[in-house]
């Protein structure tokens, strides 16, 4: 394990690299509408799905055509346009998600769910623009520690603006 001293000089362990998985049963428009909500790129795997199915490492059952390009057809993911990302593979070194598609539909409410904070006086105006991109409004909350509101994207996982 990599370690960096800490301001006393005992050995720190480096900060874990993650990554957060959404199940998903359409990949593609998961990572659409989070790219478009979150001002986050798709992540571009199209060169790496090339090169493995020129190799004839991957059969093509498992890519799909999205927007004009070869991907993946069970994952999809997107990326913050500031982060890092390998050039050979599209894909993101820093904050991103990640959809993969499974079988069975959503049945239960979430255990982890993302806050959007679009800043001070942007929560009714981000709201209406999540709803244009497919989101649903479940509810709005204020209680003593602030007011947020409670919204459902395309597939029906839980959110909160606040």
């Amino acid at each position: 394990m990599t370690q960096t001293p800490s301001a006393s000089g005992a050995p720190v362990a480096a900060p874990v690299h993650w990554k957060l998985v959404v199940d998903a049963a359409d990949p593609h428009a998961q990572a659409d509408f989070w790219a478009a909500a979150l001002n986050y790129l798709v992540e571009d795997h199209s060169a790496l799905v090339g090169k493995l199915l020129g190799l004839g490492a991957v059969p093509a059952e498992v890519t799909v055509e999205v927007h004009g390009r070869r991907a993946w057809r069970d994952l999809a993911a997107v990326r913050h346009p500031d982060e890092p990302y390998d050039q050979h593979s599209g894909t993101g070194l820093g904050r991103r998600l990640l959809f993969q598609r499974v079988p069975e539909d959503k049945t239960g409410k979430n255990r982890l769910h993302l806050d959007l904070h679009p800043g001070e006086g942007r929560r009714e105006d981000e709201v209406a623009r999540l709803e244009t991109l497919g989101a649903r409004t479940l509810r709005r909350v204020e209680e003593q520690g602030g007011a947020w509101v409670v919204m459902r994207d395309p597939e029906g996982n839980e959110f909160c603006v606040h």
